[in-house]
């Protein structure tokens, strides 16, 4: 008898075994992956070289965050295409929670165009951490003392002076096609490497720069460089001198946004827990210190219940200002 019990005890335990593991291997429901989320690191994925603006954000945001979330949250640099290496990146992960990334207004400028990478269905809006104007510099001791005098000489002499941009497709070229089409007529130079195009109208490899305040605010403490005119509706207190591009007629006021995205699909239940997450490091002391010296709108942030629509309607607007380039 116990020659036929034996079998019967060990099949029980095999099939228990085998139960245990295909229950293991079966996807997850949104609310069981988002309990015991995040379990390991949280990959931070910025589509752009170390030192720039979009870096910075990052490595604050995980020095701020890791503490709230309870995970590391380690920061790679992955440049290339104006930010589409990067997102090939992002693309390329589960959509879990576990790799998230920078996105800012540049590479979103690329759905804009006529053969995007991805598309808005491929991401979903975390939070949108930064919203702030860009403007157009020229060096401190420049011969252009105002946007007047640059405006007279690139209506005078067109495609003479010289303008220091990311690149073609990017925000910076949409700014400068409204321009275009009023007469200012300039020739872009493209610096992919941020630390390259923010000196490029120091050594006089361009005439002005495009840039926003805050990632060039130590050559405007400094004072090695000077804003000229601001791309908004409104002027800057920290700029009162400054036009804005509406007050002149020039109907272009895309914001350089910076936010975090995950790949769509990601359950709702974990997109809420990062959005939350990244509520406490907007409310920090340290954040709002960073916004300021930033030159960015102190109410920056939205969450992701806001996040998305505020995302669609900036793809909208890039849209509307290529109309016509």
């Amino acid at each position: 008898m116990e020659a036929i019990r034996y079998p019967a005890r060990w099949a029980a335990k095999a099939f228990a075994v085998l139960s245990a593991a295909f229950l293991c291997s079966m996807p997850l429901s949104g609310s069981a992956a988002a309990a015991g989320y995040p379990e390991r690191p949280i990959e931070l994925v910025v589509p752009w070289g170390p030192g720039g603006g979009a870096d910075q954000l990052a490595r604050l945001i995980s020095k701020l965050m890791e503490p709230i979330i309870g995970q590391s949250i380690p920061v790679v640099n992955v440049p290339g295409g104006t930010g589409a290496t990067g997102m090939a990146k992002l693309m390329s992960t589960p959509a879990d929670g576990y790799s998230m990334a920078i996105y800012i207004a540049d590479s979103h400028a690329l759905l804009a165009g006529k053969t995007p990478r991805w598309t808005m269905k491929d991401i979903t809006p975390v939070a949108v951490m930064m919203k702030g104007p860009s403007f157009i510099f020229v060096k401190e001791d420049s011969k252009y003392k105002n946007w007047a005098d640059f405006e007279k000489d690139a209506k005078a002499n067109p495609g003479k002076l010289k303008v220091a941009t990311l690149g073609f497709g990017s925000v910076d070229d949409f700014s400068l096609s409204v321009l275009d089409r009023a007469g200012i007529k300039v020739v872009q130079v493209p610096f992919s490497k941020p630390s390259e195009r923010y000196v490029s109208i120091l050594g006089g490899h361009a005439d002005a720069l495009y840039e926003q305040a805050g990632d060039v605010a130590q050559f405007l403490t400094s004072k090695q460089m000077r804003p000229i005119l601001l791309f908004g509706e409104k002027r800057l207190d920290a700029f009162k001198d400054v036009p804005a591009s509406y007050e002149l007629g020039y109907k272009i006021a895309l914001p350089q946004f910076r936010s975090i995205v995950v790949r769509s699909g990601t359950p709702p239940e974990i997109v809420k827990k990062l959005s939350d997450a990244l509520a406490k490091v907007a409310e920090s002391p340290e954040y709002k210190k960073f916004l300021a010296d930033q030159f960015a709108e102190p109410t920056s942030f939205e969450p992701s219940t806001k996040a998305g629509t505020f995302v669609a309607d900036q793809l909208e607007d890039m849209k509307k200002a290529t109309a016509g380039k």
